[in-house]
């Protein structure tokens, strides 16, 4: 399916986000939507991301004024209009033949940030030249000291405002439905950033957080977390901010929704920094539950690409704006005029 056949798909038959993976595996190819939409093994925490969000049960009230329902979020001195940011996702030219330049198109149209991958398949001055929404960048580090420094001095260079550090990712977990149908980059597609996806360190410490801090010039976070204990030392360390990750349930099977360790961690770190979280947000319901359970923001991964592959910038810029349109109606129907208002009584207990 060429560019212009993809551009005729009308996204406005995106109703919401479930729908938007169902017609996304009609459009590409088995391998790409086998990376996308798998997790490690036997897939439990991928499912155990939607179904603990699932379980949360609102808490809503009445009768208070939800005229103006307010959105708007800042975060490392960035005023956002909401809190739904671009999750860090690889190979977007497996979905779209526009790749990253279609999804940075996107979160301008629907004012999101957007988390470029190491693994991008677009140069990030390409996509810096196109974007017109914050970028940040997600950084892994490699065992070439040298070439990691430059990558991040290149993001800086290409106006990245934060770099998200991978920490949970010191091999790669067990990718069953990735093996079962032999995925591997299609000729002419390649990651002018990392050579090799198996050339990740296997030796990443708090030492290498520090020596990261001496010279970014720009605010880490620590994009794995969910130990409380980790968290701590995180704050310890630093670093600017923490995203609270099970990696979309794709490295270590059975370790636990992210939503059930956000609260753990947000008593911990006490507000010292700011808490994001990702993994198995679908809905705006989903977001006001991160939120009242302590987070700054959440991140979106498997939906933007699933957009990307229905309808390029378009599909990612209507993944977004359905699920902040969602979050406003969430706030307005539980009495929550502002993100500020959203606190852990909006949850029923």
């Amino acid at each position: 399916m060429n560019v212009a056949e993809r551009d005729l798909f009308d996204v406005n038959q995106l109703i919401n986000l479930f729908d938007v993976e169902k017609l996304a595996a009609e459009r590409m190819t088995p391998m790409a939507y086998e990376y996308v939409a798998s997790g490690a093994a036997d897939e439990f925490t991928l499912r155990w991301n939607r179904q603990a969000l699932d379980a949360l049960r609102l808490n809503t009230r009445v009768l208070v004024d939800v005229s103006r329902i307010d959105t708007r979020v800042s975060l490392f001195g960035l005023d956002l209009a909401h809190p739904i940011l671009i999750a860090p996702t690889a190979y977007h030219k497996t979905m779209h033949p526009e790749g990253e330049l279609a999804t940075a198109r996107g979160a301008g149209a629907a004012e999101a940030l957007y988390v470029v991958s190491s693994f991008t398949t677009t140069p990030l001055r390409d996509i810096a030249s196109v974007a017109t929404q914050p970028l940040w960048f997600q950084l892994y580090v490699s065992d070439d000291r040298e070439r990691t420094k430059a990558l991040v001095q290149e993001a800086e260079a290409q106006g990245c405002q934060a770099l998200c550090v991978t920490v949970d990712t010191p091999v790669a977990g067990v990718r069953n439905r990735q093996q079962r149908v032999n995925f591997a980059m299609p000729e002419g597609i390649q990651t002018p950033h990392m050579a090799d996806a198996f050339a990740l360190t296997k030796s990443l410490t708090w030492n290498d957080v520090d020596w990261l801090q001496s010279f970014t010039k720009i605010p880490v976070l620590l994009k794995g977390i969910l130990h409380p204990d980790d968290a701590e030392l995180a704050v310890q360390a630093g670093v600017s901010g923490i995203v609270v990750s099970n990696h979309g349930g794709r490295n270590l099977d059975t370790v636990p929704a992210t939503i059930e360790a956000l609260p753990r961690i947000a008593e911990r770190v006490n507000k010292r920094v700011p808490i994001l979280m990702d993994g198995g947000i679908r809905r705006g319901t989903d977001v006001v539950k991160a939120i009242a359970m302590g987070a700054n923001a959440v991140l979106v991964g498997k939906p933007i690409c699933f957009g990307l592959a229905c309808g390029g910038a378009a599909g990612v810029a209507k993944v977004l704006t359905i699920i902040r349109t969602e979050l406003e109606l969430a706030m307005a129907l539980t009495g929550k005029a502002t993100l500020s208002d959203i606190d852990q009584s909006v949850i029923w207990r």
